[in-house]
């Protein structure tokens, strides 16, 4: 089993009353509920700094051409299902 610790965090009043009621409202603990959001938001924070790093400083416009260069050499076929068309 991992190693527990203790964080304690002050909260503005009416945001722990939210997160109570949200705990409720899925049927969990508070304690439950809080180790959920800060992993999310931990994990969304080391997706957007993997990126960062890997994209460096290209612009969303080279990273666009690039996309359409990838996307030229894909041959062009009949969409089978109507529901998969664009």
């Amino acid at each position: 089993m991992a190693k527990r610790s203790v964080l304690t965090i002050r909260v503005p009043e009416d945001l722990k009353l939210r997160m109570e009621r949200l705990a409720q409202s899925q049927g969990v603990s508070l304690n439950q509920l809080a180790l959920y959001a800060f992993s999310k938001e931990a994990s969304e924070i080391e997706t957007q700094m993997f990126f960062s790093r890997r994209l460096g400083s290209r612009s969303r416009t080279d990273l666009l051409r690039s996309f359409d260069v990838v996307m030229a050499k894909v041959p062009a076929r009949d969409v089978l299902d109507e529901s998969d068309r664009l």
